[in-house]
């Protein structure tokens, strides 16, 4: 089992953006350090708590401070992007990392970004629009002929080529024939997890759910697969979970609903997903009530909390539950408290996932 991480961010507002985009930078860097194969950055343009609209740039930025750890967008949200741009964008994205780069994709759902760029959440046209977009990029990528293209949503011409001058559309990406794909599902039965299975690309699942969720997801990427013919490989299945780890299991259960992740949860978390009408993705059954989601339960049956000892079969636990899977990501939060946010990294990376090497991920 491989160990990433995913960087939604996550910032109180008011925060400073001049702070805590270098903050997350640091984090990116200590992650590359600890041996972590590869890091996710989210895109939000409205929303404050989550307050990268740019992952490209800060991707750049990060391929300069680290050597080995592979980047990606966590996701770029497709309604905010024109497809002609974002060709040549990705493209060069992808030639500045070589190889170091992973692009995730998605159809967005903060409220506020879809209304910036037009589009109504409960009108599904987001999703139509990102996936004529999706093959939009693909098809440029792929030399598109020479003329004029339009959707719904956007128009862009492929000019005819003048060799004299080099006049053409010429950028694709260093890796062929492009960057590795992933998408993120988060409900049950996932219908992104079920593309992903479809197109062969990576599924990823969101870490807010519990296990038995999880559960559907990987079922979710056969049946996509199956329609293709194809067999999904576990390897590239990526699961997301909040983690902590500390000497003792006492001591990380306090740390974490006493730092940030315990304030990330309550104050955001506990009042957006309500809004969403998505706080049932929390249980493990819909019958049971709001008021028992608490910080204690999600401790126990969603979170990976714990000393090493406990985070390790925890893991296990989840491995074995699910059927296997290749990349576990452990989601990044502000450093509160910040020695012991460095010990639980330090911790997860030296002395848990060495001891589950033995995990095969076809389960």
């Amino acid at each position: 089992m491989k160990l990433g991480g995913f960087m939604m961010p996550l910032h109180p507002p008011g925060s400073s953006f001049t702070d805590t985009i270098a903050a997350d930078l640091e984090q990116i860097v200590a992650a590359d350090r600890l041996g972590f194969t590869e890091y996710w950055i989210g895109e939000h343009f409205t929303a404050e708590w989550e307050n990268i609209p740019a992952p490209d740039l800060l991707i750049a930025q990060a391929l300069g401070r680290t050597k080995n750890i592979a980047l990606g967008t966590g996701v770029t949200c497709m309604p905010n992007h024109h497809p002609f741009s974002l060709a040549h964008r990705i493209a060069q994205l992808d030639h500045m990392a070589q190889g170091r780069f992973l692009w995730g994709i998605g159809a967005g759902g903060f409220p506020g970004d879809l209304e910036a760029f037009g589009f109504d959440l409960t009108s599904g046209k987001n999703r139509e629009m990102t996936r004529e977009t999706v093959q939009a990029v693909l098809d440029i990528w792929n030399g598109q002929p020479a003329g004029r293209y339009t959707s719904k949503y956007w128009e862009y011409g492929i000019p005819k080529e003048v060799d004299s001058i080099g006049l053409r559309v010429h950028l694709t990406p260093y890796q062929k024939p492009h960057p590795p794909i992933g998408v993120a599902g988060v409900s049950p039965s996932s219908a992104t997890l079920r593309i992903a299975g479809e197109r062969g690309w990576i599924p990823m699942s969101i870490n807010i759910v519990p296990p038995v969720t999880l559960e559907t997801h990987w079922t979710a990427v056969e049946e996509g697969a199956a329609t293709q013919g194809l067999t999904p490989d576990r390897s590239r299945w990526r699961i997301a979970r909040t983690m902590y780890v500390a000497d003792t299991t006492a001591a990380a259960r306090q740390e974490a609903a006493n730092g940030s992740i315990g304030r990330d949860f309550t104050d955001y978390f506990f009042r957006l997903l309500p809004l969403a009408k998505m706080f049932d993705l929390f249980k493990t059954s819909p019958d049971m009530p709001d008021e028992d989601v608490t910080l204690d339960y999600l401790m126990d049956e969603v979170w990976i909390v714990g000393d090493p000892d406990e985070v390790e079969r925890r893991i296990r636990d989840l491995h074995a539950r699910v059927g296997g899977f290749g990349v576990l990501l452990a989601m990044a939060h502000e450093w509160i408290p910040q020695d012991g946010w460095k010990r639980s990294l330090d911790l997860l990376a030296t002395q848990v996932m060495p001891r589950l090497s033995d995990l095969d991920p076809a389960g």
